[in-house]
């Protein structure tokens, strides 16, 4: 009970994807692999209905929802992991802030890129939190020099894991994971420098996101049409 009262975000948004998951296997009729069509009706991304038709809610259910049990495993685990160290080191305002934005914003650079794919996961969200500890980290290399050298080691390492493994396999896509990281990384490094900073960070991301809501409708036009 200590461990859950102790990271309740995490624990919390854990739970909430393994809910979200249970209903897609029951409208998909399998538990290991979802199809493609629940998703998209449960809320995935699909530039067409995301961008074209103004479905923009579906930037946060498409957070929520996973193609696989594999897929919904090994981004849980990874929640649990970074998730844990930002709640021990943010504030839940500045841990909530970091990963809706982060997700949120990997998710219209999903839509850039791809805009014709089925898009859902955790995963641009997730990178932001580990970006945030990155930046964390190297604000406080100084003070925290031995955690932060292996901190740094750990994060060179695992970005060249998913690099490789984001251009070998069609199905991840990087660029919902580069999306996060970046983000998380700016928030992570602003709010360690000054707690009040999130409201600058957060205003900056609002208008961020609405310059882009406004600019890729014009964009798909051009593309698809």
């Amino acid at each position: 009970m200590d461990e859950l009262r102790k990271y309740k975000i995490t624990y919390g948004l854990i739970v909430l994807n393994f809910i979200a998951y249970l209903f897609s296997s029951f409208l998909s009729g399998s538990i290991i692999d979802m199809e493609l069509q629940p998703l998209v009706d449960m809320g995935a991304l699909y530039g067409p209905l995301t961008v074209l038709k103004g479905e923009w809610w579906r930037l946060f259910s498409a957070m929520f929802l996973h193609g696989s049990m594999t897929h919904l495993l090994m981004n849980m685990f990874a929640l649990y992991l970074i998730g844990r160290g930002v709640e021990a080191y943010f504030d839940s305002k500045s841990y909530f802030a970091l990963y809706f934005f982060s997700g949120l914003i990997g998710g219209l650079a999903s839509l850039y890129v791809h805009p014709l794919s089925v898009g859902v996961g955790a995963s641009g969200a997730i990178f932001g939190l580990f970006g945030a500890l990155a930046g964390f980290f190297l604000l406080h290399r100084n003070r925290l020099a031995a955690y932060s050298k292996a901190f740094m080691k750990d994060f060179a390492v695992i970005i060249v894991i998913n690099f490789v493994m984001g251009f070998s396999i069609e199905a991840i896509d990087m660029s919902a994971h580069i999306g996060g990281l970046v983000i998380g990384f700016i928030g992570g490094f602003m709010i360690s420098a000054n707690p009040k900073l999130i409201w600058i960070y957060s205003t900056v991301m609002l208008l961020f996101m609405f310059a882009v809501t406004r600019y890729l409708p014009g964009q798909y036009a051009q593309t698809l049409f």
